[in-house]
């Protein structure tokens, strides 16, 4: 019989975790030619998170456990799901309920169907959402794409099926911090939306804070795309264009209209925009560049795991 891995990143969610096992649960038994196991990853949470899956874990034997020693983060907590599944399909799917499991049948019907392998959640409307929310999301999935040289999918999260083909792809990459959702496009296997409609949050808050979602981003950019270097280059020059665009005008009050100028004035502007325009939005975004590769050569594990149930 086949084997389908739940891979489900968790992070204070005591609130929600009965009654995610309980959908979870309910759907496993939908699921034909298929044995299911649940792969919990508590990230660190400082709540009852860990006591009420290692509660499962006695009545269920289908629960496995990955604790980590501190907070990792969301993708560190995917990654861990994927390293350690050997299923021939996991799913990928946030403890929060907002993306319903009760599609994940169809999901995998659709795989069986096509035998495409990777099927990703397409949000086709977002429930419980802030306006806010909606539009930086919606604008950040169009721009990374701008800057990308691998095109990703719009309007997704990390809400997906993939293949033993794709895990195996997956458990190759060493890089860190991971975007993966960029990842898994990366790869090249062909992929194939799911639309579905999006739930509020069942229970709890969001553990995705504007600075987290605003630190996703940029390690979505920079993982993937080198243009925004090219770009600090170009504002670069745009920055000397406007200083040579001022000296002219400066140049041409001292020739005709001199009463006008104040002396040390004109010269100081100059300089300040012509040198800082160039150095410090050039230096921002080398410096995102090295810290990436800071880590990189650190070459520290992505997470540490300080209690395992399997």
């Amino acid at each position: 019989m086949k084997k389908v891995s739940f891979i489900i990143p968790c992070y204070n969610e005591e609130e929600v975790l009965p009654l995610l096992y309980e959908r979870l649960n309910n759907i496993s038994k939908k699921i034909e030619n298929y044995e299911c196991e649940f792969l919990f990853i508590n990230d660190g949470s400082k709540d009852r998170t860990e006591e009420i899956i290692e509660n499962l874990y006695k009545k269920d034997n289908r629960i496995k456990l990955y604790s980590f020693s501190r907070n990792f983060g969301h993708q560190a907590a995917v990654s861990c799901g994927i390293h350690n599944t050997n299923s021939d399909l996991a799913i990928i799917i946030d403890a929060d309920l907002q993306d319903p499991p009760e599609i994940i049948p169809d999901m995998i019907k659709l795989y069986e169907e096509t035998n495409i392998p990777i099927i990703y959640g397409k949000r086709i409307s977002r429930y419980g959402e802030t306006f806010f929310k909606k539009v930086t999301a919606a604008i950040f999935y169009r721009f990374i794409n701008v800057l990308s040289e691998v095109q990703f999918p719009v309007d997704t999260g990390d809400f997906r099926l993939i293949d033993k083909k794709v895990i195996d792809t997956y458990k190759q990459f060493s890089e860190n911090p991971k975007y993966i959702r960029g990842l898994i496009s990366w790869t090249g296997f062909e992929q194939k939306a799911f639309e579905y409609k999006r739930d509020a949050r069942v229970a709890g808050s969001t553990k995705y804070t504007l600075k987290k979602m605003l630190k996703l981003a940029i390690t979505g950019i920079l993982s993937f795309s080198t243009k925004p270097l090219r770009i600090s280059l170009y504002f670069g020059l745009i920055s000397i264009l406007i200083a040579v665009i001022f000296s002219l005008r400066v140049f041409y009050i001292y020739l005709f209209t001199p009463e006008l100028l104040v002396k040390g004035w004109a010269s100081t502007i100059i300089i300040v925009l012509f040198m800082g325009g160039v150095q410090l939005i050039s230096l921002s975004v080398i410096s995102e560049y090295l810290a990436n590769l800071f880590n990189e050569v650190k070459k520290r594990p992505e997470y540490v795991i300080s209690k395992k149930l399997v």
